[in-house]
């Protein structure tokens, strides 16, 4: 975690303030231009093709999981947050395996025994969890409660809200019985495939960064940044909700 005063989050120097202008400026204009994409959302070509499809299509599936997770903005917002300080790949493969079987429990139960949870206030939730990420990340626990959070725990049971997230959109396009269970495993797949291609880029762009002088003088306020893209998920998601 990033040891700098919370208090500064108010008081950030000129250059700073700028880079965070920058940051969500940016966040704003990706957000505001994926649309649907933000409630996992799949794109009408493809949920024509989940709609008239019967029986198992493997290769269909894993493409369509991989796509959902490269695509999925709030995914990739909070695996950035969970990596962000973790240096040795062990540790980065134990949180990211944690989320990974969160979501993909809750992601093959929730659409096999259609267990269906409002979108809406699912993705609101998964919001919530980029911002809680991003606090953790600048030490606001410690300094608020004097309390650290189990990240493990953490890590593992806003897993399971994102898989309700994916498996509620899913449940709304009527996937075919037939073939259901093996093309369930198939986009589960695909969903893994397509976290560590994510993983991979984040890791990428991350080791050249951290590399840089600046690392850890602007890391607070990216985390800022990603803290407040996680509070637009929620807004966009709960205007969605009284909206519908």
């Amino acid at each position: 975690m990033f040891p700098s005063p919370m208090g500064e989050a108010l008081g950030l120097p000129d250059k700073a303030r700028r880079h965070a202008l920058t940051l969500l400026t940016l966040l704003v204009l990706l957000l505001g231009a994926s649309g649907d994409a933000l409630a996992h959302a799949v794109a009408e070509g493809d949920k024509g093709y989940i709609q008239e499809i019967y029986g198992a299509h493997l290769i269909s599936f894993v493409y369509l999981g991989a796509k959902h997770m490269v695509t999925g903005y709030d995914h990739i917002l909070f695996l950035l947050g969970v990596i962000f300080f973790l240096y040795r790949m062990q540790h980065i493969a134990l949180y990211v395996s944690l989320f990974a079987i969160g979501h993909s429990t809750t992601m093959l139960l929730g659409v096999y025994f259609n267990i269906g949870i409002n979108s809406y206030l699912i993705d609101a939730i998964i919001g919530l969890s980029v911002v809680y990420k991003a606090l953790d990340n600048i030490g606001a626990y410690q300094r608020w409660f004097g309390v650290q959070p189990n990240t493990k725990a953490a890590t593992l049971v806003f897993g399971l809200f994102h898989g309700f997230g994916l498996s509620s959109k899913i449940l709304e396009y009527e996937i075919a019985s037939d073939g259901l269970l093996p093309n369930l495993l198939a986009f589960n797949v695909g969903v893994e495939v397509g976290q560590l291609l994510a993983l991979s880029a984040i890791l990428i762009v991350m080791g050249f960064w951290r590399r840089t002088a600046g690392f850890l003088r602007h890391a607070y306020t990216a985390n800022v940044a990603m803290m407040c893209a996680g509070f637009m998920l929620v807004g966009y998601q709960l205007t969605g909700y009284f909206v519908a």
